[in-house]
């Protein structure tokens, strides 16, 4: 992914070889990942409604700033 496209792979990545490994149908994966994460999405639907808040991990922008618009396309 890297070398491809510049980006790191995601846990999913290393996840599909386990999966294979299992004899897990490639059309499974994404429902067996999905599966193994519902109580930690669960936990954290919980702690925002507790909470009445939208909870967002805090980050910083570090992109380009000030770039102007271009539709679609006209995008290249």
């Amino acid at each position: 992914m890297r070398s491809r496209k510049a980006l790191n792979p995601n846990v999913d990545f290393f996840s599909a070889s386990l999966y294979h490994v299992l004899g897990i149908p490639t059309d499974l994966f994404t429902p067996v990942f999905a599966a193994s994460r519902i109580a930690g999405w669960t936990a954290h639907v919980l702690e925002q409604l507790a909470h009445n808040k939208l909870i967002r991990p805090e980050s910083e922008y570090t992109g380009r700033r000030g770039v102007p618009y271009l539709p679609l396309e006209r995008r290249g």
